[in-house]
């Protein structure tokens, strides 16, 4: 069978939306399709998706996705070989093994509802908000499932009887996929992937299992957790009723992770993914690196059941191109995501606006849960452009803050250098065909950023994990970044030094401007 004959099938869930990407041997794309699903805000600060919708959202990828490849001429019936699953991460789903429908709304992960179990945790434990830190690498934070999970099991009517009789589980996003594709009610497997378990608060990372001190400390049942597993391993087959049927699942990544095998990270290398928020990882290598610096210290990928683990430092943001369909959706000032540049463009400067995204706080490297969004320097002068723009800078400036602490934490030996000497950002995600974006990050970082010739390397990290497994691709091949390298997009910076130095400070300034706002009157 010829490489345009063998096909690997990758599962893209998203924050906002679903994909089905069709990938052939070669990695190119043959068929995909996108279905956008509802976002629900019951309160302030809350954020909800309908876990039946998202089930549904994967088989109308799944059918369509195979519809165009088949009508472009690929026989994906006989040449599919695996199925790749990545996901978002810490969205927290309970559901009934009896009836296989969800006992509440997934929690998403940049949902703050559990701000106060947060706080009461702090004061009582010993090692306050580092209490886990040692043995997750996380700390106590509104981001991570354990804490949506402790929230379920104190308000959802029901379900503590529930976890009693052992008819209630819990999964992150992965494992309600999984689950329901190897046949929910009828036997489905209940597991997860290492990357995703990892950001759950209840894994150890030494011994790559649940951690029993910390589920004894919160009170979390045993029983209700999946099978953690590697990245790359046959997990099951599709069951009847779907699509695609018999196929092997053979990979699944938390997302972030998913695109440090797409963008090949090895050790030393970092890529930062602009999406509904920015996550930005350092792969590390098999060696636990603490933070000093406000970063998470978590799982990069382990490609398979006896691989080493590649570990990673990670700093997330929560809000990045949400900030531009903020824009969008409730200001009005653009009618599409695309038109931020165009606008942006008008300016050559924010004339000395600065706008801190802290919709629901700041996560790294600030951690500040009681931070809330501001928008300062504006004058008689400033106009929709410079906003827009401020709005750019805002991500950027953002994924500076990471790097920063990830060079101090990491140090010289931490870091991978191009033969220029150079440390060069890999970056993907939707918002990184905005070219002004990316020359806006590279002249604030100070060092060149490069954009692969395909920026869905999370898509395509899920692939490729799944036809490792299957023996479709070899890490080599997966790794081999130098061709990737010769089609990919360099930005270097032009930003003169001082100028660059002189709108960090600004930056900073207005970020601590941002904190102690949770209790604004309403």
């Amino acid at each position: 069978m010829s490489d345009s004959e063998v096909f690997i099938g990758s599962i893209d869930q998203g924050t906002t939306s679903t994909r089905f990407i069709i990938y052939d041997r070669l990695a190119r794309a043959v068929g995909s399709h996108q279905v956008e699903f509802t976002q629900f805000y019951p309160q302030a600060g809350w954020m909800e998706h309908d876990p039946m919708e998202i089930i549904e959202s994967v088989r109308i990828c799944m059918a369509k996705a195979l519809d165009k490849a088949t009508a472009d001429g690929h026989n994906v019936d006989s040449g599919l070989k695996a199925i790749g699953l990545t996901n978002q991460r810490e969205t927290t789903v309970v559901w009934s093994k009896s009836t296989g429908l969800p006992l509440y709304n997934a929690i998403v992960w940049m949902d703050v509802r559990t701000s106060s179990i947060c706080r009461n945790l702090e004061k009582e434990l010993q090692g306050g908000r580092t209490h886990f830190v040692e043995s997750c690498g996380l700390p106590i934070s509104t981001y991570f499932s354990a804490l949506k999970l402790l929230w379920l099991l104190d308000n959802v009517e029901g379900l503590s009887e529930a976890v009693k009789k052992g008819d209630a589980i819990f999964g992150t996003i992965d494992t309600w996929l999984i689950w329901n594709l190897t046949g929910g009610v009828e036997n489905g497997l209940h597991v997860t992937d290492i990357s995703n378990a990892s950001r759950t608060m209840l894994m150890n990372l030494k011994t790559l299992d649940w951690d029993k001190s910390t589920l004894d400390t919160l009170g979390i049942p045993a029983k209700m957790l999946p099978k953690i597993i590697s990245n790359s391993e046959i997990i099951g087959n599709i069951a009847k009723g779907w699509p695609i049927t018999g196929i092997p699942i053979s990979g699944c990544l938390g997302d972030q992770h998913a695109a440090m095998v797409g963008q090949s990270c090895r050790k030393g290398e970092a890529k930062s993914t602009y999406g509904t928020g920015a996550f930005i990882l350092l792969n590390t290598g098999e060696e636990v690196i603490k933070s000093n610096h406000g970063l998470l210290s978590t799982v990069a990928y382990k490609l398979g059941p006896k691989a080493p683990v590649n570990y990673a430092l990670e700093g997330s943001i929560a809000i990045a191109g949400a900030a531009v369909q903020w824009l969008r959706d409730s200001l009005g000032i653009i009618s599409s995501a695309s038109e931020i540049e165009e606008l942006a463009s008008k300016v050559t400067s924010t004339g000395g606006v600065y706008f801190v995204p802290a919709f629901n706080g700041l996560f790294a490297p600030w951690w500040r849960d009681d931070a809330r969004g501001i928008c300062i320097g504006i004058t008689r002068f400033t106009n929709k452009s410079h906003i827009a723009r401020a709005v750019l800078e805002s991500m950027c400036f953002q994924v500076k803050d990471v790097l920063d602490s990830m060079h101090k934490d990491a140090g010289k030996k931490g870091e991978a250098k191009s033969e220029g000497t150079e440390f060069l950002l890999r970056v993907d995600g939707g918002a990184t065909v905005n070219n002004l974006l990316m020359q806006i990050q590279a002249d604030l970082l100070g060092s060149p950023v490069v954009r692969p010739a395909d920026i869905e390397t999370t898509a395509l990290g899920a692939a490729y994990a799944a036809g490792l497994a299957v023996g479709v691709y070899t890490q080599d091949e997966i790794f081999a970044s130098g061709e990737k390298m010769k089609k990919a997009s360099i930005f270097k910076p032009v930003l003169e030094e001082e100028l660059r130095k002189k709108k960090v400070d600004s930056w900073c300034r207005a970020v601590s401007r941002s904190f102690d706002l949770a209790d604004l009157s309403l």
